[in-house]
């Protein structure tokens, strides 16, 4: 990465430090993810301009309360209000330990309440990870790295458990099974994720798709889910523009994190990643295909110029997410992505 980008990243990183993982009541703080996607994209000179825009709605940064027991973590898991006291754990685990040996340890405990805050604490680990992983260590970015492990463990929610996956579809086919939720079920997300424990349609369609035998398996496979997702967008995200967006880049998260996780991890990231997408779409996407997507961008610079142009940070993510589907399968229709969430979402303004 170059020098002067890296530099504006961490500066952007500590400047949003200063600010709460959410906001107005259960919002998710976007600033961190879009940031590194703008500067992961080349547009690094737009990000303090973003910045001042984005940064307008947020608050301050939850302050510790009471120090977490590393022998009893799991009576914090999920409990938004103690977000600044996982920030506390995970500063003095990364103290002593290599990231890396850290994000080991702590993934497997995480990894079930992927869901928990809309997708969004996985999502911000994946975009910490590409940077220490693209830019290499700093203190800043480590310092982001535990605030996004602190919000995925403080917004930690978890999937009804699933039984063992027996299909044999592909995620293009599995994915294209997943129904609509029925109308008179909708709700809060958890309200809706927790309806799909007993939802057959949603199971037995969540249930088909094929298991993965071996790591490499697991990491082709759900780069096809992500890639499925986003095409699945393409067709049914205008339910709701911009939940759906987590359908996406909740997979795409998972598999960034994939390179920094041993490989006996890589299968049950699979799993999850691939069922939370799932759950996502089924609970809003819309129940009739979309009449038609825009033309594809010229290629990914554009789709990611015009992403930042609109500015909303979900378009920006999103279109982020269809650059690298782009560039593993060279499917241009993923490059429509970002220009029909930017239809539907409005832009970010002054």
């Amino acid at each position: 990465m170059h020098q002067q980008a890296a530099e504006t990243l961490d500066e952007a990183f500590e400047r949003l430090h200063r600010t709460g993982s959410e906001f107005d009541d259960q919002l998710s703080n976007h600033g961190p993810m879009a940031v590194e996607a703008l500067v992961h994209s080349g547009q690094w000179e737009a990000v303090p301009a973003w910045l001042d825009l984005y940064t307008r709605r947020l608050e301050p940064a939850r302050r510790p309360t009471e120090r977490i027991a590393r022998d009893a973590w799991h009576e914090a898991l999920g409990d938004r209000a103690r977000d600044g006291d996982w920030i506390v754990l995970f500063t003095d685990e990364i103290a002593e330990r290599p990231w890396r040996e850290l994000l080991a340890l702590w993934w497997p405990r995480l990894l079930p309440g992927l869901p928990g805050g809309a997708t969004h604490g996985v999502i911000r680990v994946g975009h910490a990870v590409r940077a220490l992983l693209d830019a290499g260590e700093s203190p800043v970015r480590l310092a982001e790295f535990v605030h996004a492990m602190a919000y995925f463990a403080s917004s930690n929610q978890a999937l009804p458990e699933l039984p063992r996956l027996a299909g044999g579809r592909t995620p293009f086919e599995a994915l294209d099974a997943v129904p609509p939720l029925p109308v008179d079920e909708k709700d809060h997300i958890s309200r809706r994720l927790t309806f799909l424990a007993g939802w057959e349609p949603w199971l037995s369609a969540t249930l088909s798709v094929q298991p993965a035998d071996t790591p490499e398996q697991a990491r082709d496979l759900l780069a096809d889910v992500v890639h499925a997702a986003t095409l699945r967008y393409l067709r049914r995200g205008h339910g709701n523009a911009v939940m759906n967006v987590h359908g996406v880049t909740a997979p795409n998260a998972v598999l960034r994190v994939l390179p920094a996780l041993p490989a006996e991890q890589w299968i049950p990231s699979y799993l999850t990643a691939w069922a939370t997408g799932s759950a996502v779409f089924a609970v809003y996407m819309a129940r009739e295909d979309a009449p038609g997507a825009p033309a594809p961008a010229a290629d990914p610079t554009e789709a990611l110029h015009r992403a930042r142009e609109h500015a909303d940070e979900h378009v920006i993510k999103l279109a982020d997410s269809a650059a690298d589907v782009y560039a593993r399968s060279g499917d241009p229709r993923a490059l429509s992505a970002g220009l029909f969430a930017a239809e539907r979402i409005p832009p970010l303004r002054d």
